[in-house]
């Protein structure tokens, strides 16, 4: 017999960590890594556009590791049991690193930022934008319920940096497909 998606722990409004320990759906440990699915879902979204367009479709396999990367974070973030936490996929700095060296390469060929942008242009560059401002949520949800204990250190790094990665995303998608950035008018 198959095992039920449902279990009822949260009918009564409480949830299980990782780790076992029940807490209510409230708690920040549970909003964090709540929203880095809710970033991970989304990715999704942006993904299914992309396949729509050649000249941005190489982005889709990086997206695909980053989900991979982004499921390590939220189970990371569900357990507050130091022991186990060893245990689970690991986030490495490697992660960081490749965020950083991807965005790097793209902004040596994109036009020098001199104004604010509008989260706008080609479409999966308006949803990679929309990923960004859900990533930051969850950079300050994580930083809210771990900022205390330095073994989260690196999750809050990597979120930190994933999002500055899909504001340069988003500006290589315009550039790959030949749309401007919209510049912030701050006159209107």
């Amino acid at each position: 017999m198959k095992a039920k998606i449902y279990t009822k722990t949260g009918d009564k409004g409480t949830t299980r960590l990782v780790d076992g320990s029940c807490v209510e759906k409230f708690n920040p440990r549970v909003e964090a890594y709540g929203t880095v699915d809710e970033l991970n879902s989304y990715l999704g979204v942006v993904r299914a556009v992309l396949v729509r367009t050649p000249e941005i479709q190489a982005l889709d396999e990086l997206l695909a590791k980053i989900q991979n990367q982004l499921f390590n974070v939220g189970s990371l973030l569900a357990c507050a049991d130091g022991d186990l936490r060893k245990k689970l996929p690991a986030l490495e700095e490697k992660h960081v690193h490749a965020l950083e060296q991807k965005m790097d390469e793209w902004s040596e060929n994109l036009p020098e930022l001199r104004n604010f942008i509008l989260p706008a242009g080609h479409e999966a560059s308006a949803h990679l934008h929309m990923a960004r401002t859900l990533c930051r949520r969850s950079e300050r949800r994580a930083a809210e319920a771990v900022l205390k204990d330095d073994s989260y250190a690196l999750c809050l790094q990597y979120l930190n940096r994933l999002s500055d990665f899909l504001f340069v995303a988003a500006r290589w998608v315009n550039s790959q497909t030949r749309i401007e950035d919209v510049l912030w008018k701050k006159s209107e």
